[in-house]
């Protein structure tokens, strides 16, 4: 019995039920409904035995090189042809990469996804498009809408891994595509498609094939209610590229963002326009958020955002009432209400304008939502011009963040915006004051530095 249990010992073996996270990979040796690591309800699954890792060599069969005699030429990246996916990737695709794509319904995934494969397909190289959420005329009928359509762009409409792996084998793409990989599944593990475990044996076995081969693969992934994507966060740490795409459900505007890249930054933002004759990038989509009036009207502020190290300019609308109520109306569009609330609290206790009688409304304009706090002096400047009746100069931005005391705050990046209004024709600005100055400005461009609320209002009223 003694040499029973050693041997036991010996071989890592254990009767005490393992549990482990189906998220995070956290394991604990009872059940909980909660994860002790990622804070995620019932990912919590029973995995039977623990059994120990290898610990014996095995002969080598490829043997470990010094990295100078790598050849990094291979591993090149390999432009697209649309500009706004390759700026976010950080010049195009790379052979051998795994790149995640996830969005909500809708959003222009599987057209994006379509266009590049023909874009490469028409540069000679195969392309495989494995689609188990449409049939392969679907797709084709797409295609003839976004004129995708390609010779060596092959379709297969399959659910099974096997069956999509053979297809691989016989076609040889340089480009994969799967759309999506919670649709494929299995046999040889239990559960259904788009579970927790056949989605990392899915992509665990689709990664394995891409590395080998060196071919690129672009994987689409579904999200959660709250926008994460779905599926064990394993996923996200296995691919190379994770990239959001993101859109207003009534809004032209897409844009794709990169929340992980082993190959570029992750703050760039590529914007695209989703049209009836499919997705094109937008290099500049500041049109879409600025209003074209001949004359200047009261109530309105351009201000020019940072979407990564990308500046766009939008313009805040403001609209006040007297209400007819004891308690005032506050609505917004585009922006975060708990804001505006504090600004227009702000702009009555620190700058004497007077809002408590007044209904308020807010809204950004093309759809655009504007959640960066340097926005706050053009909300603010926009609701004091609605108030006093005084439209702004034309050729006027503003940005800043505005504090509870009434200070305006420096933001990053002040440089680079005014730069992007310059390019723009606009004239003037109205900035935070700075320690380090605004950097170089444009000939010909005024810009006005203000420390608080109160000065920045004396300014223009």
């Amino acid at each position: 019995m003694a040499t029973k249990t050693s041997t036991a010992a010996r071989a890592g073996r254990s009767n005490t039920p393992n549990f482990r996270c189906a998220e995070c990979g956290y394991t604990t040796a009872k059940w909980v409904g909660r994860c002790g690591e990622c804070q995620a309800w019932g990912t919590v699954e029973e995995t039977g035995q623990v059994v120990a890792r290898t610990t014996a060599a095995t002969a080598v069969t490829t043997p470990a090189r010094r990295i100078a005699d790598v050849d990094a030429t291979l591993s090149g990246f390999q432009p697209t042809k649309i500009d706004e996916l390759d700026r976010v990737l950080g010049g195009g695709l790379v052979p051998g990469a795994v790149i995640l794509l996830a969005g909500e319904p809708g959003v222009g995934k599987s057209t994006l996804l379509l266009d590049v494969a023909a874009r490469v397909a028409r540069l000679g190289k195969n392309v495989l498009y494995v689609t188990g959420e449409e049939s392969a005329a679907q797709v084709k009928l797409r295609a003839d809408r976004i004129d995708a359509v390609a010779d060596s762009l092959y379709l297969s409409a399959e659910t099974d891994l096997g069956q999509a792996l053979g297809q691989v084998e016989k076609i040889e793409p340089a480009l994969l595509i799967v759309d999506s990989v919670q649709t494929l599944s299995s046999a040889a593990v239990d559960g259904s498609a788009g579970g927790v475990t056949q989605v990392r044996e899915v992509a665990a076995s689709i990664i394995g094939v891409a590395k080998a081969r060196g071919m690129t693969t672009l994987l689409v992934g579904h999200v959660t209610k709250d926008g994460s994507i779905a599926g064990p966060r394993l996923l996200e740490h296995l691919v190379d590229v994770v990239c959001q795409f993101e859109g207003e459900r009534h809004s032209r505007l897409r844009l794709l963002r990169a929340v992980k890249n082993r190959y570029g930054p992750t703050d760039e933002v590529g914007c695209f326009d989703l049209t009836d004759g499919g997705i094109e990038g937008l290099a500049d989509p500041s049109g879409l958020f600025v209003s074209r009036t001949k004359d200047p009207v009261s109530g309105t502020c351009i201000t020019v955002t940072l979407e990564g190290r990308r500046p766009l300019l939008a313009e805040v609308q403001a609209l006040l009432a007297e209400s007819p109520n004891a308690q005032p109306r506050r609505a917004t569009s585009g922006l975060d209400s708990s804001r505006v609330a504090m600004l227009l609290a702000v702009l009555q206790s620190r700058a004497s304008v007077s809002l408590h009688k007044d209904d308020s409304y807010v809204a950004t304009v093309g759809g655009v939502r504007l959640t960066e706090p340097a926005t706050d002096l053009a909300v603010a400047l926009a609701i004091a011009s609605a108030k006093t009746d005084h439209p702004l100069p034309a050729r006027l931005i503003a940005f800043g963040e505005v504090g509870l005391a009434g200070e305006v705050r420096p933001v990053p990046g002040i440089g680079r915006r005014i730069q992007e209004a310059e390019r723009l024709g606009f004239t003037h600005a109205i900035v935070p004051a700075s320690p380090g100055g605004t950097g170089p400005v444009p000939k010909g461009f005024s810009v006005r530095e203000v420390s608080t609320l109160a000065e920045a209002l004396a300014l223009l009223f």
